[in-house]
């Protein structure tokens, strides 16, 4: 069970890591109102009492109600989970200010950064909610397997140690552990990059280059985002943690991450929108791309790896190509 008391929780999107995210807190004993904007998909979830469009084969509990009203989802509600593809998230926060008392905390599982304006999500949940308590939950964490309830660790990020806390507590429980972070920028920034990452190290494994290389780009890529991360004010033990190393491994090295997915389908040929079709669900990578592409080059961070995958989706440049430009560098200090 829970570390703390019953609560009722609106969850805020009700795709696979929704989903599963609200699966958890009812397992610990919270009370959730499951939301989408699609009246359709909401119909589907009450009548099937399960999620066959995105978590398929798990029944939907009791404590577990599904609702396209934003209005229904957030009356009574003692708190607040966003977990919408960061595209949406802007859009969502803004309509959720409407709804929120003054102070009421706000936590999100979306991992990304704002498409429109390259924003870290604190920053756009500060502009659009104004001041309140938030923290963002992230880490390797596939939505299947907290579905299935196999043992999963995540961290909860948020300036006020408080609410971190608070949020832990709500997700902490069974096979679910839910460790505690001040640094959101740092968290925020592994959750953002490591989905850039996974893409590379798809095309890499697709275009048949094998272990040694995927161990070199999750190694440099690490090194990436670290510079990033570092720049922008995370901590470095951030990097090595749960949301950092733990993510990026997860990530690039399964074949449940959408984003790896990605980076296999362009290796074989397949356009993004093939790929797209074929994966069924957001890949945040492929929109992360061009925010951390803009994010490294306003910084002057240099991002190699990163830089190719931006080309690959959004330049018309070839896997091969992109791998050959990252062969072609001039050798240097691995650390400097």
């Amino acid at each position: 069970m829970s570390t703390t008391p019953s609560a009722r929780i609106a969850v805020i999107g009700a795709g696979s890591w929704g989903t599963a995210l609200a699966l958890q807190l009812v397992a610990n004993g919270h009370q959730v109102r499951l939301w989408s904007h699609e009246p359709e998909q909401i119909a589907a979830l009450q009548r099937d009492r399960e999620n066959r469009q995105f978590l398929p084969g798990v029944a939907l509990p009791a404590g577990l109600i599904p609702t396209a009203s934003l209005a229904e989802a957030l009356a009574d509600a003692s708190d607040c989970l966003v977990v919408v593809p960061s595209h949406a998230f802007r859009t969502v926060a803004r309509q959720l200010a409407g709804h929120l008392s003054k102070g009421f905390g706000v936590a999100w599982a979306t991992k990304g950064l704002d498409p429109g304006s390259n924003q870290l999500l604190h920053q756009v949940a500060q502009e659009e909610l104004g001041e309140r308590p938030l923290a963002v939950v992230s880490g390797p964490s596939f939505a299947r397997e907290v579905g299935d309830g196999l043992p999963t660790a995540v961290t909860v990020a948020a300036e006020r140690e408080p609410f971190a806390q608070h949020v832990a507590g709500l997700l902490h429980g069974g096979r679910f552990r839910a460790y505690t972070s001040s640094d959101m920028v740092g968290v925020e920034i592994c959750g953002a990059a490591k989905n850039v990452l996974a893409i590379a190290t798809g095309i890499a494994d697709g275009l048949g280059f094998g272990a040694n290389t995927r161990a070199a780009l999750i190694t440099r890529g690490l090194a990436e985002l670290i510079r990033l991360g570092q720049a922008l004010g995370g901590r470095p033990e951030t990097f090595m943690g749960l949301a950092g190393m733990g993510d990026l491994v997860l990530t690039c090295t399964d074949d449940q991450s959408r984003n790896r997915r990605m980076g296999l389908a362009l290796a074989r040929g397949e356009s993004i929108e093939a790929a797209r079709a074929r994966i069924g669900q957001e890949v945040e990578g492929v929109i992360t791309a061009k925010a951390i592409h803009g994010l490294a080059q306003r910084l002057g961070i240099e991002m190699p790896i990163s830089e190719q995958v931006y080309l690959v989706l959004h330049a018309g440049v070839s896997p091969a190509q992109a791998t050959q430009a990252l062969l072609e560098r001039e050798p240097k200090p691995e650390f400097h």
